[in-house]
């Protein structure tokens, strides 16, 4: 078995938007915001080989959208989707499998691609995995989470017939050394790869802590659909996390690409801090 790194790009977003709560004199310690309060996030994708498989989690915003909606998002940096798996010697078509953790377009807008003005999955030779609740949720949005959820990233996979759900079932053994979480706080039914991995367990965080910013208990993003559940999300994952000394693989952490955990005097903290070609 062997995981790759998979960076699709930086993008931004409101820094008290990603931070909640927390007053900007404290959070723009961490990430500094620009003139536009607008903070530096990454879209770090995961790629699994594991024998005959190939499976990637999530595949960022995609290129696909117009000039106005990057113009919101400030999309930047040299790496892509593309160029990320050919570092790695791989193509879009060799993917077997992509598990979306959720339907936000920065987490699946890489999933379907515009050719010749028709919306076509990107990657042609493999199943996407979602769940039956939260798709139903994505497809059929509130009016508060709706501009997340954008059609032309979610309703081709079905209709080219790649689309598989995961049961809604905790714990979940998707793949030999693939398990599947669920979290509720952040969106409906959000699902978190927990990865067997040379005997350690590496967590897939997805946008339960976004990044390593979003330890703290408190630190929760004005995003979250369900704010008080992701605290208690929070609380109980990493006690269970630092219990059992996981690593956590951040999603969006601009710097940090994993860490392990600590107690500390004011809470559960980042310990170890590393690549995931180090590990």
């Amino acid at each position: 078995m062997k995981l790759y790194t998979i960076d699709t790009g930086n993008f931004k977003l409101d820094g008290g938007a990603m931070f909640g709560v927390v007053p900007k004199s404290i959070w723009n310690k961490l990430n500094p915001s620009d003139e536009n309060n607008m903070c530096d996030w990454a879209m770090r994708c995961l790629l699994i080989e594991d024998e005959d498989k190939l499976i990637l989690i999530d595949n960022g915003l995609g290129n696909k959208q117009d000039a106005k909606f990057f113009s919101y998002y400030y999309l930047h940096g040299d790496a892509t989707l593309d160029s990320s798996l050919a570092k790695h010697g791989f193509h879009k078509d060799d993917i077997t499998d992509v598990i979306l953790t959720h339907l936000h377009f920065d987490h699946c807008g890489g999933s379907i691609d515009r050719v010749d003005g028709k919306l076509v999955p990107a990657f042609k030779n493999a199943t996407f995995w979602s769940n039956e609740r939260h798709w139903n949720w994505a497809t059929r949005p509130n009016e508060r989470e709706k501009a997340s959820f954008l059609k032309e990233n979610i309703l081709p996979i079905q209709e080219h017939g790649q689309l598989k759900f995961v049961p809604d079932e905790e714990g979940y053994q998707l793949f030999e050394n693939i398990k599947i979480r669920f979290v509720n706080g952040h969106t409906d039914a959000m699902m978190l790869p927990q990865i067997n991995y040379n005997g350690r367990t590496i967590i897939y965080m997805a946008d339960l802590l976004p990044a390593t910013y979003h330890i703290p208990l408190p630190y929760v993003m004005a995003y979250d659909m369900f704010p008080l559940t992701t605290l208690n999300e929070k609380k109980s994952f990493l006690t269970e996390a630092l219990a059992n000394d996981y690593i956590l693989y951040f999603e969006h952490d601009p710097v940090t690409e994993c860490c392990t955990l600590q107690q500390t005097e004011r809470g559960i903290r980042e310990k170890e801090k590393s690549k995931l070609s180090d590990i």
